[in-house]
Parts: C-alpha cells; sequence; structure tokens
C-alpha cells in the first residue's frame, strides 16, 4: 500500500477527544517512559480486565499476575468503564488511589477496565507525548478461544522512523496468551477491523456466529459488524465513544434495515478500509450525514 499519510492526517491524529484530552495529567503523561513495551506493561499492571475479576478462581488467588485479588472489595464493580469513560478519567482514579504510578500497584487500588480504556488510555498517553495516534475498534484474531473472533480495541500510532502506523494492544500485555508476532507492531492480519468485519459478513467471507460481539447478551454477524464499524468509524474521526452508544437509527430499528440503508453502510465501510487514503471524503461523511453521529445510549 502507498504512504498516503499526509502532514493534515498525522496533525488530525495528534488532536485531542473529550476521550483522550487529558487536561493537566498531559505533563504526568510526557515525563512516562518512551519505550513502547515499557509503557504498555507499565499500564497494564494498573488495570485488572473484568473478565479476570470476574473470575471466582481468579478471585481467590493473592499471588498472580494481577496482585492479591483477595483484597479487592466484592462490591467493586466488575465493570467500571462506565464510571472512567475518559482517559482523564482513568488517570484521576489512578492517582487518587495511588499517586505511585507504577507496576507495584496493589490489587485493590487498580481499575476494572476492557480492552476500550486500554486503548483510549495509551492512545491518549502517546498523543500527550506528541504522536499521532488513534483507537480502533474491531476483533483480534489473536484472542480466539473456541475459533471465534470477538470484539477488541487496541491503538494505532504513527512512527516516523518507520514512516508507518503501527498497531499495538496495551490489554494484551499480560502472560495469558502465547503470540507468534510483536504485540507491539502487531501484523495487519491479525486484526479485523470494523469495516473488514461488516463487508465480511456482507460478502459471506464470515458465518455469522464467526463475529461476536461481547455484549449482554452477545451479539452475532451483521449486528455485531454494525456496532464495530460504527465505533471504528468514531475513533477514526477522534470520537473514542462509549460501547454502550450506537447509532440512533440503527438503534430503533433493532439493526432491521433496509437494503437501500446496507448500501449506504457498504460504501462507508469500503472508504474505511483505506482511511488514509479515503481520509477527506470520510471527513466529509462526518461532517454532513448526522445519522451517523446521534447516537443512543441509555438516556439519549
Amino acid at each position: 500500500m502507498i504512504n498516503v499519510v499526509n502532514k493534515k492526517i498525522k496533525d488530525f491524529y495528534k488532536q485531542t477527544s473529550i476521550y483522550t484530552h487529558l487536561g493537566l495529567y498531559s505533563y504526568f503523561a510526557k515525563k512516562l517512559t518512551d519505550d513502547i513495551d515499557e509503557l504498555c506493561i507499565l499500564q497494564r499492571k494498573q488495570i485488572i480486565h473484568p473478565i479476570a475479576y470476574k473470575n471466582s478462581e481468579i478471585r481467590k488467588q493473592n499471588k498472580c499476575f494481577w496482585g492479591d485479588m483477595t483484597k479487592v472489595p466484592i462490591t467493586r464493580l466488575n465493570y467500571e468503564d462506565d464510571l472512567f469513560p475518559t482517559a482523564s478519567a482513568m488517570l484521576n482514579e489512578l492517582l487518587r488511589k495511588d499517586i505511585n504510578y507504577n507496576i507495584n500497584r496493589k490489587a485493590e487500588d487498580k481499575i476494572h477496565i476492557t480492552c476500550r480504556g486500554q486503548a483510549i488510555l495509551l492512545t491518549s498517553i502517546l498523543k500527550a507525548k506528541g504522536y499521532s495516534a488513534r483507537v480502533r475498534s474491531g476483533y483480534g484474531t489473536y484472542i480466539k478461544t473456541d475459533g471465534k473472533n470477538y470484539d477488541h480495541w487496541i491503538t494505532e500510532y504513527f512512527d516516523e522512523n518507520k514512516n508507518r502506523w503501527i498497531l499495538v494492544d496495551a490489554d494484551e500485555h499480560c502472560p495469558d496468551h502465547e503470540l507468534n508476532f510483536d504485540i507491539n507492531d502487531i501484523p495487519r492480519d491479525k486484526f479485523i477491523f470494523g469495516a473488514e468485519a461488516y463487508l465480511g459478513i456482507r460478502q459471506g467471507k464470515y458465518k455469522e456466529d464467526e463475529i461476536i460481539y461481547s455484549s449482554a447478551p452477545p451479539v452475532f454477524g451483521i449486528k455485531a459488524s454494525l456496532r464495530s464499524l460504527f465505533y471504528d468509524f468514531h475513533c477514526l474521526m477522534n470520537n473514542e465513544t462509549i460501547f454502550l452508544h450506537l447509532p440512533k437509527f440503527i438503534k430503533e430499528k433493532n439493526f432491521e434495515l433496509s437494503e437501500e440503508e446496507y448500501k449506504e453502510l457498504d460504501e462507508l465501510a469500503n472508504l474505511l478500509l483505506d482511511p488514509d487514503r479515503n481520509f477527506d471524503k470520510i471527513l466529509e461523511i462526518w461532517n454532513n450525514n448526522s445519522k451517523f453521529r446521534i447516537m443512543s445510549g441509555a438516556l439519549n
């Protein structure tokens, strides 16, 4: 693929959103290590993934990757993403609990955040350090447990020395998985972006039960891919929306769209396959098609 990442695009992804703006915490973030692997490990040690927290066997362990899990109060929420939807909120809570941001953080002083929070936090830190960075939503083929593809969020940043975007997954900097590639430079065929999942379902590349969005209850196939399509679209426009939110027109129709509406989404998805080459067209859609931006959540 020809590199089409010009200064306009790089500058766009240096901008922050309500989710990635760190405010005064930007000064704190700038002082963190510049080594991407060390940065991810450091961040991973601040967070307990809700899947681990919910595991009754892990909760009984006083010596594990997450620390002494027996000290974590049972009254804590399994998922705290809705308490800390922004990077600044995450850092604020972590530093409120313990001003020492290091790998020795106690389990009871960690927050319970999913891959979305991990991706947003890492992206915000990289932006604070001056990188062009963006969150991406899709499906990590490397975290399969049963041959299926589950929803996942990761970070993408532009490396000026290598002159290309690099995919990195802070959430997977843990001992649970043995990978045959560098988690700090994920091959692009190891991650199914939202548009790829959506078009893959539409074109028969993936079966309905091969694409799963692990909501409660989980959704499959086209319904799952519609979520990741729009989440990735919003992420690419620097709007890393809460994954409890959905486009209002889709939610109101309970995902039962007309073929005309699907064709409109096909056009969007095809542009998102190459977001840099199609940047201006994607931005035009963002600025002019309000129905793709009006989101519906618990209160909206």
